[in-house]
């Protein structure tokens, strides 16, 4: 089989290539430059398309003869300098996928895996875990970036019901692991604890799975699921007290000892904002992150479980290669 991925460079899409070409496909990955390319995908027989999502007609063309597009791509940064964020948000998460995905189908793509995020799952009121049909309306999302990914399925769903190839979408936790170059959010909050610049924890609660994890469901889904489908992947629900305790466990580095009630963070991160801000400077954590840990929202990914067959590994491996693939790759923080 053929497989396009976008984003072969992050750390979903890093991880899926990696994974695609040890299972023998031929793999095609958009990526936006050719050296992070070279040093990321190294050794691996894949097929580097440079390009982005914000001029699709250049590119498309490689498309042609593809059996599946993995679209893991997206215009994602947790943390913003000043500035409107929401043009580039919807342009490159809602627009220029749907365009995407036209092309797709247009070239003759036989499926399309789409990444989403359990950002765009509403929190039920009893406190049990949500699923796939706890979708949130766009005003109720949490940040930007969550709300511009509640918007761009709604109109991948639209897409689905007026064309003929079918999206699977996946919604995955907080991912970490190995590969994570830029970094996310997750691989700051490593880096930091690495290097001891995190003052403490917080109360707080969220789920998180390894990329790998979630790469590898969306290979089951390409060989195995017929119909328009969307699936949760969620490996752990934890906090940053768990999260620490694993990371000192792994690293070795002395996890902070101090527990800071929710208001007290909610204030200095406020403050911290609003200085990065004037600085035009971005920071490790903003008050839009802040709302999602301290939201403790549980989804669950039993569907997946179920019609996947899709299991999870140990958090502590996930977050043990992550520290060490940072140090092999001289990041300490």
């Amino acid at each position: 089989m053929r497989a396009f991925v976008t984003g072969g460079t992050g750390l979903l899409g890093s991880n899926l290539v990696r994974l695609l070409a040890g299972k023998g496909y031929e793999v095609r990955a958009l990526v936006r430059t050719a050296k992070k390319a070279e040093k990321l995908l190294d050794g691996l027989n894949v097929e580097v398309v440079t390009g982005d999502l914000t001029d699709i007609e250049p590119w498309a063309h490689h498309l042609k003869d593809c059996d599946v597009l993995f679209h893991t791509a997206a215009y994602f940064r947790e943390t913003f300098r000043r500035g409107d964020h929401w043009t580039s948000l919807k342009q490159i998460n809602v627009t220029q996928t749907v365009r995407l995905f036209e092309y797709a189908e247009q070239y003759g793509v036989g499926k399309i895996i789409h990444t989403s995020t359990n950002a765009t799952v509403r929190k039920r009121k009893d406190g049990m875990p949500s699923d796939e049909s706890d979708r949130m309306n766009p005003e109720e999302a949490l940040n930007l970036y969550g709300k511009s990914k509640v918007v761009g399925d709604l109109e991948i769903d639209r897409f689905a019901r007026n064309h003929r190839t079918p999206v699977v979408t996946f919604l995955p936790a907080w991912m970490f692991g190995p590969g994570d170059a830029a970094p996310t959010g997750s691989g700051q909050m490593v880096l930091n604890f690495l290097a001891g610049k995190l003052p403490g924890s917080f109360p707080s609660g969220i789920d998180v799975v390894d990329a790998r994890d979630v790469a590898h469901a969306m290979i089951i889904a390409a060989e195995t699921s017929t119909g328009n489908e969307r699936y949760i992947i969620s490996g752990h629900y934890t906090n940053l007290v768990e999260l620490f305790a694993v990371l000192q466990k792994v690293s070795g580095v002395q996890a902070p000892s101090k527990t800071f009630p929710i208001p007290i963070v909610y204030l200095s991160t406020w403050i911290n904002e609003r200085i990065a801000a004037f600085r035009n400077k971005e920071v490790d954590m903003s008050v839009d992150e802040l709302r999602v840990m301290t939201e403790m929202k549980r989804t669950s990914g039993a569907k997946a479980v179920h019609h996947l067959k899709v299991t999870c590994r140990p958090l502590e491996e996930t977050i043990w290669d992550t520290v060490n693939w940072f140090r092999a790759n001289g990041k300490n923080g």
